[in-house]
């Protein structure tokens, strides 16, 4: 049992000793850290249209809808928060968008990412149905994994099932 020991040690440390690595001559250069240039004319504040920033400066606060437990409809005010986003998009031809699905803490993986994915495609085919050119969409779901709202209470669990969109530029 002790030469089993001996030589577990000793395999050990020969593995260790192969992953020794010297430090290099010469560090890489620092990453460069640019600031994009705007490709036309900035916007109020200076922001550049088409940008996810301008987009939620637009949508303010529309670029999310929320759904009720374990659904997935779109009623009154997700279709005028949606047709918002379609008028975005439809104004900036060169946009592309995802449609973010989410859920709540409530429930398995398994069960909220399937949930997340009918909320971000129902969303989805709201915005087709209005005119967006479906190519321009995509569509992730994160199930419970990105809240935004911490806590095991109603409050929280009404914030965190939605679907966000995000343009991308």
């Amino acid at each position: 049992m002790r030469k089993i020991a001996i030589a577990v040690t000793l395999a050990g440390a020969l593995a260790l000793s192969a992953c020794k690595k010297d430090p290099p001559e010469e560090l890489p250069p620092p990453p460069q850290t640019s600031t994009p240039t705007p490709s036309g004319p900035g916007g109020p504040g200076g922001v550049v249209p088409g940008t996810q920033e301008h987009f939620a400066q637009q949508m303010q606060g529309r670029d999310t809808i929320y759904f009720d437990t374990d659904r997935f409809d779109i009623d009154a005010e997700d279709q005028a928060s949606l047709r918002q986003q379609a008028q975005y998009l439809q104004q900036f031809p060169d946009v592309r968008a995802t449609v973010e699905g989410h859920c709540d803490e409530r429930g398995t993986r398994e069960y909220n990412l399937a949930l997340g994915e009918r909320r971000a495609n129902a969303a989805k085919n709201y915005l087709v149905s209005l005119g967006v050119p479906a190519n321009r969409i995509t569509t992730v779901s994160y199930g419970k994994e990105r809240p935004v709202a911490l806590g095991s209470n109603e409050q929280a669990w009404a914030r965190n099932r939605r679907a966000v969109t995000i343009v991308l530029n």
